[in-house]
């Protein structure tokens, strides 16, 4: 028996990254799969393609995620061609990274809104079916600078601490419902946003690490299975740090 088997999820900016691993290890245990990112482009289709291959049903839908209206939109549909939602997983996220001083109200407000708001609109949206199923999983990407802070991204870290202090509160509101809700916070990850940074810069990252090296997208994805599925049936309200012990 698959882990995610017969079960339906939502996960947010997953035409690549680290929301594609999570779709595609999902897809490998059994779990038919709604995901979103900002256009229906050629990473969609072929992110949709490569899913439905595996023998799940599987459909990309473009999405604002930081818009309420089109995201409570969105998420109807979803339910409705799907039928369920048995997990939500919150990835959508986006960097503006810059000293303070040097910092425009666009670049604080767009990753706000983009990774904090995101959260609260898929959530608000996806607890109206889960309320009714009695059971879900929610699972939010934080990360290690949510947790202790990052010179130079001040508006990134700012919204990924958000979304563990609303993690931590949704478990409380929904966990007599049966809905469970906890975030990764993922470290140093290979990926192509970390890909565009200068190598000697990945490098000292890197040796700064005690496991000496960058994590895989797959690595958080094994965490978010664990998380969306029955084997944390009794893990609510967490942050689990993805880093290598790079954040201890």
């Amino acid at each position: 028996m698959k882990l995610l088997e017969g079960k339906t999820a939502i996960i947010t900016g997953a035409s690549r990254g680290i929301g594609k691993a999570i779709a595609i290890k999902f897809a490998e245990e059994g779990c038919n799969i709604a995901f979103t990112d900002l256009f229906e482009d050629e990473n969609m289709k072929a992110t949709e393609s490569e899913l439905a291959a595996m023998g799940v049903k599987a459909k990309g839908y473009a999405s604002n995620a930081a818009d309420f209206a089109d995201t409570d939109r969105i998420v109807t549909e979803i339910a409705s061609e799907f039928g369920q939602i048995d997990a939500l997983v919150n990835n959508a996220g986006i960097t503006k990274d810059t000293l303070l001083m040097r910092m425009t109200e666009e670049q604080w407000d767009a990753v706000i809104n983009v990774n904090l708001k995101s959260v609260f609109n898929f959530t608000k949206a996806a607890q109206k079916t889960m309320l009714k199923q009695r059971s879900g999983s929610i699972v939010n990407l934080s990360s290690v600078v949510g947790v202790s802070g990052n010179a130079g991204q001040s508006n990134y870290s700012a919204s990924k601490a958000g979304i563990i202090g609303f993690t931590k509160s949704i478990a409380k509101e929904l966990g007599s419902r049966g809905i469970r809700s906890n975030a990764i916070a993922p470290g140093f990850i290979i990926t192509e946003m970390t890909a565009k940074i200068p190598e000697d810069a990945r490098k000292a990252w890197e040796a700064n690490i005690p496991m000496k090296r960058g994590g895989t997208p797959e690595e958080v994805a094994k965490t978010a299975l664990f998380l969306a599925s029955d084997l944390s049936s009794y893990v609510s309200g967490q942050v689990i740090n993805v880093c290598g012990a790079m954040n201890t």
